[in-house]
C-alpha cells in the first residue's frame, strides 16, 4: 500500500448489503478469496435491512459497504450507525436508490460497476441489431409455421434488399456507457452509425468516431434506432407519437435501456399496421399487462429484461467492485467514481 492508503496497518471491515440470495450469484470461490485477501469480512451473509440488531452491530464497525440490488438507502440515520464508513462499492449500475445527501455530506467515496453491466447489454444490443436487420424472427416464425415445407425460402431474401446488414444506417440515442460500447462494436461492420445525445460534444463525437444528429433527423435517417438514454424526468416518452411517425417505413426500434423512454401505446399503433418493427427488452410497466397487443404482433419481439448481467456475467460486476476496493486501499484513484452532480443525468 502507498502512504496515502486509508488503512495502512490492518485490513478494513467490509459489510455486504443487498438481496439475501445475491452473494451466491455474485461471488465465486476465487472472488471470495480475493475480497478476504484485502479485507476483514465478518459475514458472507448480506444485510437486507439496516434496522436489525445484527445490522447495527455490523455497521458500527463497517468501513466499506459492498452493495448491490435492493441495498437499503444510506440515510443519515444509517450513517450515524456507521461512523467509520469511508466507501460504498456498488457492484451494479444504478446506485441512485442507495446514495443520499448524507453520503455526499460525509465525503464517502461511491463507486459503481456500471461499466461492467454495460458489457453484456451492449453485446445483447449488437446481437439484436444484427438479427433484426437479417429479419431472423420472421423467418423463424415462417419456418415454424410451415414445418419446413417451403424449404429455406431463400428467394424471398434475394428479392428484398431491405434484409441484411450491409450498408444499413444505425441511429444510437444516448452516448452512455452502453451506447458507446455499441458504437464501438458497430465499427466492425459495414454500416453507417450516427448518435443523438444532448450531452455529447462535437469533440466527444469525434473521439467516438461518429457523427451527431438531432433526434428527429436521426429517427428519419436510420434503418434501426437503438435506445440508450437514462430514465430521467426529461426522458419520459422521449420516443412518442411524433418521434415514431418520423421513423422510416420498415425501420426497427430496439430498446435495451428503460421502458420509461418509450410510449408503448403509440408504438402499438405504429406496429399494428406493420409500418414499424420493435425489439423490446425493457418495457413499462414491466412486464406488460397480459392484454397488451404487443405480445401478439409478429413484427414485435419482447424479451424479459435479460440484456443486463445474467449468470456468470454477474462475476464481472463483482470483479470490478473488488478492483475499486483494492485501488481505494492502495490510495489509488477510483476507476468509476459516482459524484453528486452525476446523478442528474445517469440512470
Amino acid at each position: 500500500m502507498t502512504d496515502t492508503a486509508p488503512f495502512p496497518a490492518r485490513k478494513p471491515r467490509v459489510v455486504l448489503a443487498m438481496r439475501e440470495e445475491l452473494p451466491a450469484g455474485l461471488f465465486t470461490d476465487a472472488l471470495w478469496a480475493r475480497l478476504e485477501a484485502v479485507a476483514e469480512l465478518p459475514s458472507r451473509r448480506a444485510l437486507t435491512s439496516f434496522e436489525t440488531e445484527e445490522a447495527q452491530a455490523l455497521l458500527a464497525e463497517a468501513e466499506i459497504l459492498l452493495a448491490c440490488w435492493n441495498c437499503p438507502p444510506a440515510t443519515e440515520a444509517v450513517l450515524e450507525a456507521a461512523p467509520h464508513l469511508k466507501m460504498i462499492a456498488y457492484v451494479a449500475a444504478s446506485v441512485k436508490p442507495v446514495v443520499t445527501e448524507a453520503v455526499w455530506a460525509r465525503g464517502i467515496l461511491v463507486t459503481s460497476a456500471v461499466a461492467a453491466m454495460a458489457v453484456p447489454v451492449a453485446e445483447f444490443t449488437l446481437a439484436a441489431i444484427l438479427f433484426c436487420q437479417k429479419d431472423t424472427f420472421r423467418f423463424r416464425d415462417r419456418l415454424r409455421a410451415t414445418r419446413g415445407a417451403q424449404g429455406l425460402d431463400s428467394k424471398a431474401s434475394w428479392d428484398n434488399p431491405t434484409i441484411g446488414n450491409f450498408g444499413k444506417r444505425i441511429g444510437i440515442v444516448g452516448a452512455s456507457h452502453i451506447g458507446r460500447l455499441v458504437i464501438g462494436h458497430l465499427k466492425h461492420f459495414d454500416m453507417e452509425v450516427r448518435v443523438h445525445d444532448p450531452y455529447l460534444t462535437e469533440a466527444g463525437a469525434e473521439r467516438l468516431g461518429v457523427r451527431r444528429m438531432p433526434l428527429m433527423e436521426l429517427l428519419a435517417w436510420a434503418d434501426t434506432v437503438s435506445l440508450h438514454a437514462p430514465a430521467l424526468p426529461a426522458t419520459r416518452h422521449m420516443i412518442g407519437r411524433e418521434q415514431l411517425a418520423a421513423m422510416r417505413d420498415g425501420a426497427w426500434l430496439i430498446n435495451t435501456a428503460r421502458g420509461w423512454l418509450l410510449d408503448h401505446e403509440a408504438l402499438a399503433e405504429e406496429c399494428a399496421g406493420r409500418r414499424l418493427n420493435a425489439f423490446l427488452d425493457t418495457v413499462l410497466p414491466e412486464p406488460l399487462p397480459p392484454e397488451s397487443p404487443l405480445y401478439d404482433m409478429p413484427n414485435v419481439v419482447i424479451t424479459p429484461h435479460m440484456a443486463g448481467a445474467e449468470g456468470n456475467e454477474l462475476w464481472r460486476m463483482t470483479a470490478l467492485g473488488l478492483t475499486e476496493i483494492e485501488r481505494f486501499l492502495a490510495g489509488e484513484a477510483p476507476l468509476h467514481p459516482v459524484r453528486r452532480e452525476d446523478l442528474e443525468r445517469i440512470a
